[in-house]
């Protein structure tokens, strides 16, 4: 039998990947919550708290989060991006252990906040979403060790590169110039992001843009050429 998947949610994530059918069943399974940007949804090393978080957007723009990861040292560790459509602290509800990581939202969100018995039984009823979940994690991970690097040497347009790749890659929708970043954000956003000032995010912008890397306007970043886009030291 067809089945037909949810066109509103963003490519490359959980709910994009999941039939109507399972969709709604997994949206169901949460409380819906709206949050402001800069809430933090799950903590680094917490170990009592088992909630999956399904994220959706609040109003026109898509919900928007940062995976981060403290270091020995001190420094912050950008692990990754989530959007509308993205389930985050999965890990943790599956294998019962501590959070591995922080996450932060960078936007208003809609967040539906699942008890983590009840994620573990709808991938039991549903083989086909813990098959994509289980693939979902697999390219969460194949990600980061491609990006394992230390970036604290790196400058701003240096990280903003990383972060716009990675959208790219995972969210970018071809366009006559090239590849929107499928998600819309203002600088502010951006720098949230990397943990950037916004005038130092205006600064690598327009560095990358007389480079001809990007090409912007209000909300919206186009990547000419995604393969020069990849992560390299940029000279300002």
């Amino acid at each position: 039998m067809h089945s037909s998947r949810t066109p509103e949610w963003p490519a490359g994530t959980l709910m994009a990947g999941l039939d109507q059918s399972a969709g709604r069943e997994l949206l169901a399974l949460g409380t819906p919550v709206r949050l402001p940007a800069g809430k933090v949804l799950i903590r680094q090393c917490d170990e009592d708290d088992r909630r999956v978080f399904l994220l959706h957007s609040a109003g026109a723009h898509t919900a928007l989060v940062k995976v981060t990861a403290g270091l020995a040292n001190g420094a912050e560790s950008l692990l990754g991006i989530r959007v509308s459509g993205d389930v985050v602290g999965e890990m943790a509800a599956l294998c019962h252990g501590p959070r591995s990581a922080t996450v932060t939202l960078c936007s208003d969100a809609v967040v539906h906040e699942i008890p983590g018995r009840a994620f573990q039984a709808f991938l039991e009823r549903r083989p086909a979403a813990g098959i994509a979940v289980t693939a979902m994690v697999a390219d969460r991970l194949n990600w980061a060790n491609r990006r394992r690097v230390d970036m604290a040497g790196y400058d701003v347009a240096t990280h903003l590169r990383a972060v716009l790749a990675e959208m790219v890659e995972r969210h970018g929708r071809p366009t006559a110039e090239g590849y929107d970043l499928g998600v819309s954000l203002t600088q502010a956003e951006l720098g949230r992001l990397i943990g950037a000032r916004q005038d130092a995010i205006g600064k690598a912008m327009r560095c990358l843009s007389r480079s001809g890397l990007v090409k912007t306007t209000y909300k919206r970043v186009i990547v000419p050429n995604p393969d020069q886009l990849r992560l390299q030291p940029t000279n300002d």
